[in-house]
Formats: structure tokens, C-alpha cells, sequence
């Protein structure tokens, strides 16, 4: 998938490529860029999300979690392209991040990966 799904909400379960439930949507980011409108931002932000920063460190500071060690460069991926961040079901389980490239579809109130949790990145 290219971008993700405008039909995504927080709380949606996520199952993975064998439809195995995985968790759920914990927070979400769509894409910054408009193709047809490239100035715009088109960013749909879940409402955990919402509050805006105009600094690139004060926005990433806002989106990820400082102990997530999740890399600068995924972290602008992120910001590009849209996330989802997974909240693993388990005790234990370490929450993930999906990308618009993990997302096969959205079936009714569930989000489909085209992978496994264990080729997501941990959060």
C-alpha cells in the first residue's frame, strides 16, 4: 500500500499475513505530501497526535517516544510517508511500528498487514 488508509482509528485491531490478531492501532500519522497539491499538508493525525509543533525536533518529539530508540531516519520516513504504532497484544510484547509497505487492507474495523509482527520495527 502507498499511503495509509484514511479509514484507519485508534483502537482498530491489526492482524498480521497469516490473520493472526496482533494487537491494536495505538496512534496514527498519514502522509505530509499531496500529490496534486505538493505545498499542502495533508497529514490526518489521530487525536493523540493532534497538537502540531512548526519545528521538525519539537513534532518528532511529540510523535515517538524518547526510549523507543527508533532511528532519526525512520523517524523522517515516518513523517513522509505515515505510521501506524502498534500496540502488541502480550504482556511482554514490544509495541511495532507499521509503515504504509506493511499494509495490505483495511476488512471492515481491522487492519491487514502483508507481513508478520516480527517484520515490523519494535517501537
Amino acid at each position: 500500500m502507498d499511503a495509509i488508509p484514511a479509514s484507519i482509528h485508534e483502537g482498530m485491531r491489526v492482524v498480521d499475513n497469516a490473520m493472526q490478531p496482533i494487537g491494536t492501532v495505538e496512534a496514527f500519522r498519514s502522509t505530509d505530501e499531496a500529490p496534486e497539491a505538493p505545498d499542502v499538508d495533508a497529514a490526518g493525525v489521530s487525536p493523540v497526535l493532534e497538537r502540531q509543533r512548526n519545528d521538525l525536533t519539537g513534532l518528532l518529539a511529540d510523535l515517538f517516544h524518547p526510549d523507543d530508540g527508533l532511528p532519526r531516519e525512520m523517524q523522517e520516513k515516518a513523517l513522509r510517508e505515515g505510521f501506524v504504532r502498534l500496540d502488541a497484544d502480550g504482556f511482554l510484547a514490544s509495541d511495532r511500528y507499521i509503515f504504509p509497505e506493511h499494509i495490505d487492507r483495511v476488512e471492515a474495523d481491522r487492519l491487514v498487514l502483508s507481513v508478520g509482527r516480527k517484520d515490523l520495527l519494535k517501537a
